[in-house]
């Protein structure tokens, strides 16, 4: 995997602004929520700001990475949780409560996926074209358990995700299994670790991965084509946070963690994975907190 500082396109800065700091957001969304020792009605509404900088992928599949700054906000509204999962916004209908107990969550997901809709580095997938924006929408379901093994303060949090696509970009859908982990260390430190897995439709398979003829020829890259859909990757994170005023529910604190995913199957054999880029997908991120 290559790393380069070179200035990406506008859409890809657009891109890994939502992108860079949504694990570190996570995490200060988890502090603040396993943290708390308020009564519930006390702490019905929180936010947390992010600014920092990740080094990312430059696209689904490549072999170079792109260090780029980026910006975040998650929180709750009257006991609504929201937060930001790279470019989808979640936001769970159902009000959570704070303290140990189980939370349930059904939420609706808005995102914009922006794969390959800039400049790419690499020049026979450049010559594919550039994508449009797709525009999903979805929703998920989830649990939430806090105060499970470690302390009144833990939680474990497992949800589906389902996004499709409304724009008739790659018309079709992903699924999304999750589950973290996250755990206090202290008032002023937390430490979180993940899993992750899509599974997508055969037009996103089709859109994202295949070589047409025309394709192969305008790229030097093999016609590949994909006819059904299947599981494309899983992708494991750890994170930590570090209050730097001492609590983890208020104020600053500087987080950063890392991304390792791999791409499967018939979309790890695409030319556009094994030829051009590379099926190991890393990513870090490390910025500043804020929350009030």
């Amino acid at each position: 995997m290559k790393v380069t500082d070179q200035k990406p396109h506008r859409r890809q800065q657009a891109r890994a602004m939502l992108l860079a700091l949504a694990a570190v957001s996570v995490l200060a969304a988890s502090a603040a929520k396993a943290q708390s020792e308020k009564a519930p009605d006390e702490d019905r509404s929180r936010v947390t700001i992010g600014v920092g900088a990740a080094t990312l992928p430059d696209y689904e599949g490549a072999d170079e990475n792109s260090i780029t700054p980026g910006a975040i906000i998650v929180g709750k509204v009257a006991g609504h949780d929201f937060f930001t999962r790279g470019t989808q916004l979640y936001f769970n209908l159902v009000p959570s409560r704070s303290g140990p107990g189980t939370n349930f969550e059904l939420g609706v997901i808005g995102a914009a996926r922006l794969d390959r809709t800039g400049e790419v580095k690499d020049l026979r997938v450049r010559a594919l074209g550039k994508l449009g924006t797709a525009w999903e929408a979805g929703g998920y379901v989830g649990i939430t358990r806090t105060g499970l093994i470690t302390s009144d303060y833990d939680t474990l949090t497992v949800r589906v995700a389902y996004v499709r696509d409304v724009s008739n970009v790659h018309d079709s859908y992903v699924v999304t299994p999750q589950i973290y982990y996250a755990t206090p260390l202290s008032r002023s430190t937390l430490v979180s670790i993940g899993a992750s897995a899509d599974y997508v439709g055969k037009d996103y398979g089709r859109t994202y991965f295949a070589v047409s003829p025309a394709g192969s020829l305008a790229s030097g890259l093999p016609a590949y084509a994909i006819d059904d859909g299947g599981w494309k990757r899983y992708t494991v994170t750890a994170f930590a946070l570090q209050s730097l005023t001492g609590d983890l529910r208020r104020g600053l604190g500087v987080g950063g963690g890392v991304m390792y995913g791999r791409l499967l199957g018939k979309y790890k054999r695409s030319p556009i994975v094994s030829d051009a880029g590379d099926a190991k997908q890393l990513s870090a991120a490390i910025g500043l907190t804020f929350t009030f």
